[in-house]
């Protein structure tokens, strides 16, 4: 991708970005004071291109602001790999050192090791996006339980050739894949039941993450 299409790409996402987080403003719930940790209610709208993890981070932001939560700083969680003179970055290493609650204020975990374990209060009911709703998932219409991660069970970048984080958040292309996580913990894959690595998506574009059970949507969590 060139640098010019680089440029188009963000300032497009920026519109989307925006566009959704009016929407989503003019919901009248006011998330609990004490929330760190949300899915979010909306992706983008253009695949996975998130606009990188600035853009991701950035949207997470909006989404938590749109609902009352401000003076936060947040990070999507997503790895990234390798790139150029930029280092692999790694999921686990973005969000803080916790504790994070839902929206509605319920413990999730109390640090990052908890968060990779099976101690963990990551279940359907309990990820819940930042308006305090579930996220549908297997066997709700339609179903949207892949969540963008990019990352493995320990919240570690995927090594190796295969993309794993459709070119770091920038693609919205057919081909390319993004690592998923199932947040109700159920469906298909090599890790069916894992929250951040149950298996790659089939392409880049909205349309193939919708395919396989997604919609572009992925977890936030305040930094501090």
């Amino acid at each position: 991708m060139t640098e010019t299409m680089k440029r188009l790409s963000t300032i497009l996402l920026l519109v989307a970005v925006c566009f959704t987080a009016q929407n989503i403003a003019a919901q009248p719930f006011a998330a609990h004071e004490d929330m760190s940790f949300f899915i979010t209610s909306a992706g983008p709208g253009n695949g996975a291109n998130l606009g990188g993890l600035e853009g991701a981070d950035g949207f997470c932001m909006l989404l938590a602001e749109a609902v009352g939560i401000e003076g936060k700083e947040w990070a999507a969680y997503l790895s990234a790999t390798a790139e150029g003179d930029s280092e692999a970055i790694n999921a686990r290493d973005r969000i803080g050192s916790g504790p994070w609650h839902n929206s509605l204020g319920v413990l999730i975990a109390e640090n990052v090791e908890e968060l990779h374990s099976e101690k963990a209060n990551l279940t359907k009911e309990a990820s819940l996006n930042e308006l305090g709703e579930m996220v549908k998932g297997r066997g709700d219409t339609p179903n949207m339980h892949d969540i963008l991660t990019g990352s493995t069970l320990d919240g570690l970048f995927v090594e190796g050739d295969t993309d794993s984080t459709c070119s770091n958040w920038t693609s919205s292309a057919g081909e390319g894949s993004a690592m998923v996580g199932h947040h109700d913990r159920q469906g298909g894959g090599a890790n069916p039941t894992s929250w951040n690595s149950a298996h790659p998506s089939r392409g880049c574009g909205q349309a193939n993450l919708q395919s396989s059970g997604g919609n572009g949507l992925y977890y936030c969590f305040a930094k501090k």
